[in-house]
């Protein structure tokens, strides 16, 4: 994903902040996990889900969610780049997410859990933070 780094982080940096503050959290969150999915047309989405578990051994506890962005999804399009595969779209996007996990507004919210996980739905999850390590 070549496509200007920064402008994305912007609107995705967007995306997460609007749902970061304007949806509480329920109390018994342990865990965050972005959704990932191939759409039609070399299009990828990211959705936010949060977990009542974590377990960095298990992947599963990425199922167990209590709140989801649902509809509420970030897009993009590999249609310009070069690779447009998968993989190249999870790195693209984990690099998004570590960034915003730094940098980002509201990320005490995702850092005050036991863990925060990036991964294809149907796929291995990738731990990106562990607080419990």
């Amino acid at each position: 994903m070549t496509e200007n780094n920064s402008e994305m982080y912007g609107a995705f940096a967007d995306w997460l902040d609007n749902l970061l503050e304007n949806n509480d959290m329920p109390e018994n969150t342990r865990a965050f996990n972005f959704n990932l999915y191939e759409e039609e047309d070399e299009v990828y989405s990211v959705q936010l889900v949060a977990c009542d578990r974590f377990d960095s051994d298990d992947s599963d506890w990425a199922c167990y969610e209590v709140w989801s962005s649902e509809e509420d999804i970030f897009s993009v399009s590999a249609s310009d780049e070069e690779d447009k595969g998968w993989r190249a779209f999870l790195k693209f996007i984990t690099e998004i997410i570590c960034d915003y996990v730094v940098n980002g507004r509201y990320n005490n919210i995702l850092l005050d859990s036991h863990g925060i996980g990036v991964g294809f739905v149907d796929g291995e999850v990738d731990i990106i933070y562990n607080k419990e390590k």
